[in-house]
C-alpha cells in the first residue's frame, strides 16, 4: 500500500516492451515522511537516482541505505517491501525492470559481478548487485537521457529501447567490476560536492562557471575538484561540458524546429561556425545536414 497524502505532485512516464518496463519517475513532496510500498512482483531491477536524497529499506535483504542523486545499483526480488523516507521535496529516479528470466539470458554471460549475482537470481535468492550504490558516470546519464527523449515509433522503438537498456546493463557491469580501492575521493562530503558541480555545469551549460569559479561554487579547492569530478564520472569537466552539448544539440535539431544557429547560441557557442566544427568533429556530419535529412543515422 503507497502512502500518497505527501506527494504535491507526480510525473511518471512508463515504456513497456516484452518482458521489460522502464519508468522515470518524478515526486514533488508536501513535506518530510516514510512512505512504503509492497508487491508480489518477480523481476530484475536496474535502480538509477537522478536527484534528491532519502533513506531506502529493503526487507528482503535486510538493509538499508542513504541514497542521494546520481547512484544506481541492480536488485533482484522475488516480491517486494521497501521503505522510503524522502529528505528532499523533489526525487527523480529512473529503473529498468527484466522479466527474470529475460535478465537470467543476459546476465549469465556478462563479467563476472554479473555472473554472481544472476546465480543468485536463478537460485531465487533476494539480491543486490553490491553495498556500495556507485555514482552514475557520464556515459549511463547520456543513455538514460536518450531513453528519455526517444523520438522512435512503434517496432523501431522497441527495439531501440531494448538496445539501451542492455547497453545500460553493459554499463553498470562494467562500473561495478572497476577496482575500489585507492580512491582518490575518499569521503562523501567531497562526492557530494562533486555531484554539485555536475549539476551546475548541467543547469548552466549555455553559460558554465570556469574551474576556478566552480571550485569556489562548490568549497573545493581546484585539483580535488579536476581530478575528483573525472574519477567519480568517467570525463573532465570540459569533457563533460562538450557531451552534455552535442547531446542537446542533436536532441533540439532532431526535435524543434529551431535552426543550427539558434541552438547554437542556446547551448554556449560564441559563433555557429565553432558549434557546426564541434558537432561534424562529434557526430561526421554538420548540423545542417542534419536539420535538413532527419532520418540520416549518426
Amino acid at each position: 500500500m503507497n502512502k500518497t497524502h505527501n506527494i504535491k505532485k507526480r510525473s511518471t512516464k512508463n515504456w513497456e516492451l516484452r518482458n521489460i518496463q522502464i519508468t522515470h519517475n518524478l515526486m514533488e513532496y508536501n513535506s518530510f515522511d516514510k512512505i512504503k510500498s509492497v508487491n508480489n512482483t518477480n523481476c530484475v531491477r536496474l535502480h538509477f537516482g537522478l536527484q534528491g536524497s532519502y533513506d531506502f529499506s529493503f526487507a528482503q535483504l535486510n538493509s538499508s541505505f542513504t541514497l542521494s542523486g546520481h547512484h544506481n545499483n541492480i536488485m533482484y526480488t522475488d516480491g517486494l517491501e521497501i521503505e522510503v523516507s524522502n529528505k528532499s521535496k523533489k526525487i527523480e529516479t529512473f529503473g529498468i525492470n527484466f522479466n527474470t528470466e529475460t535478465f537470467i539470458e543476459i546476465g549469465q554471460n556478462g563479467n563476472e559481478p554479473l555472473k554472481k549475482f544472476t546465480e543468485k537470481a536463478i537460485n531465487r535468492k533476494n539480491a543486490i548487485l553490491s553495498s556500495e550504490w556507485k555514482t552514475n558516470n557520464f556515459k549511463i546519464q547520456q543513455v538514460i537521457n536518450e531513453i528519455i527523449n526517444c523520438k522512435y515509433q512503434n517496432e523501431l522503438r522497441d527495439l531501440f529501447l531494448l538496445s539501451k537498456s542492455i547497453e545500460l546493463l553493459v554499463l553498470q557491469a562494467e562500473l561495478y567490476e572497476q577496482q575500489t580501492s585507492n580512491q582518490f575521493i575518499r569521503t562523501k562530503k567531497d562526492t557530494q560536492k562533486l555531484i554539485e558541480a555536475k549539476e551546475i555545469l548541467t543547469n548552466k551549460i549555455d553559460n558554465p562557471p570556469t574551474i576556478i569559479e566552480l571550485s569556489k561554487l562548490i568549497g573545493i579547492n581546484e585539483y580535488k575538484l579536476k581530478r575528483g569530478f573525472k574519477e567519480l564520472f568517467g570525463t573532465t569537466i570540459f569533457g563533460y561540458i562538450h557531451g552534455i552539448r552535442m547531446s542537446s544539440a542533436k536532441r533540439l535539431l532532431l526535435g524543434t524546429d529551431k535552426t543550427a544557429q539558434e541552438i547554437a547560441y542556446e547551448i554556449g557557442y560564441s559563433s555557429p561556425q565553432h558549434f557546426s566544427k564541434a558537432f561534424k568533429n562529434t557526430f561526421g556530419v554538420s548540423p545542417n545536414s542534419i536539420k535538413n535529412n532527419p532520418n540520416s543515422t549518426i
